[in-house]
């Protein structure tokens, strides 16, 4: 069983669980679950940088990164880095997230905010929306085409934004559908944890003109960045090269700083 399988299974228990102690009815009452969301695909096609800067404490494959900064902090701080939008870990046995993070995220800023999570049944949007996510992401590997559909077409009703994240040429193949507004390609290789941008500009040519574009994992350069834009990605989702330092927040400034002076 690879580490994804077992998130999954866990993750059901978890979803099951959440299901009966918060009815549907009282994620409806939220004061969030009216407001207007914001666009992060609309932030992307407007800036020159696109970065989408991450908050996580630890990961499965790198123990803790960052336990010290506090959510408000960091989006906060995030915010006047400039960044288009910012995704918050709510996994908690593997990530060390909670939907804490989203509100406290959603109370210091007024970026997009992506709800970063293994997402496997409706009540999980339900809970994004009344938590003020404003996107939310559905990963290729563990759901089916039909799942996709159902999951995207749920978050779209809500007013939510879908990052759909694949890894391989056979799971783009079939997210493609309306309900999408952004295409994610995932660098790390889920059964290797190995990490290389060349999955990116692979499956470029893959994603039609429709979707924006976005590289996620393993992204630590201006380089990187400015080498993927040629292959048409608008989006950067940077994490662990932002939180493994002391101030989250001034290293993604220093980041977007440098990068504005090159594209």
């Amino acid at each position: 069983m690879t580490i994804l399988d077992q998130i999954i299974k866990d993750k059901k228990v978890e979803v099951a669980l959440r299901k009966s102690i918060i009815p549907i009815k009282q994620l409806e009452a939220s004061v969030l679950f009216e407001r207007a969301t914001f666009s992060l695909a609309n932030n992307l096609r407007n800036s020159s940088t696109g970065i989408i800067a991450e908050h996580k404490r630890r990961s499965p494959s790198k123990s803790v990164i960052n336990q010290k900064v506090s959510v408000p902090e960091v989006a906060s701080g995030y915010q006047l880095a400039g960044v288009c939008g910012m995704s918050v870990l709510t996994d908690g046995k593997y990530f060390g997230g909670s939907l804490d993070d989203l509100i406290l995220a959603r109370a210091t800023s007024n970026l997009p905010l992506l709800r970063k999570e293994f997402i496997i049944d409706e009540y999980q949007i339900l809970e994004a929306k009344a938590y003020g996510a404003d996107v939310i992401l559905l990963i290729a590997a563990v759901l089916s085409r039909t799942e996709i559909k159902q999951l995207s077409e749920c978050a779209k009703k809500l007013g939510l934004d879908v990052l759909l994240e694949v890894h391989n040429l056979e799971e783009l193949q079939k997210s493609i559908m309306p309900s999408i507004d952004m295409l994610g390609v995932n660098n790390r290789n889920l059964k290797t944890f190995e990490v290389s941008t060349d999955i990116s500009k692979e499956l470029s040519t893959h994603i039609p003109n429709d979707f924006l574009k976005v590289s996620e994992s393993g992204i630590s350069s201006i380089e990187a960045i400015l080498d993927l834009k040629n292959y048409g990605y608008k989006g950067f989702l940077i994490g662990e090269n932002f939180m493994k330092t002391e101030s989250p927040a001034n290293s993604a400034l220093s980041f977007i700083n440098e990068l504005t002076t090159k594209v």
